[in-house]
C-alpha cells in the first residue's frame, strides 16, 4: 500500500473532518467523513472532548490523525 492510499477506517495521517449539526433538542451530532465515527454531545462546549474520545477509540495510537476539524453546518429554512 502506498502512502497516498489508505485502508477503510484509517486516517490519511493529516486531517480528519467531522460534520457537526445541532439537532432540534439542542444537542450536537458529529459524523466523520470517510471513516465510520459518529458521536454526540449535550452542548457545543462538550463536543470536542466527545469527538476526541471517539477518534481515540476508533484508531490505533499509531494511526491517529494529526488534526481533527469540526465543520459546523446549520440548516435554515426560509419562506419563498
Amino acid at each position: 500500500m502506498s502512502d497516498a492510499t489508505t485502508r477503510a477506517g484509517e486516517a490519511d495521517g493529516r486531517e480528519l473532518v467531522f460534520v457537526v449539526e445541532e439537532v432540534p433538542d439542542g444537542k450536537y451530532t458529529a459524523r466523520a467523513l470517510g471513516v465510520p465515527i459518529f458521536t454526540s454531545a449535550e452542548s457545543r462546549d462538550r463536543l470536542p472532548a466527545r469527538v476526541r474520545q471517539a477518534v481515540r477509540w476508533h484508531f490505533d495510537p499509531d494511526q491517529l490523525p494529526q488534526t481533527v476539524r469540526l465543520h459546523f453546518v446549520r440548516e435554515e429554512v426560509i419562506p419563498v
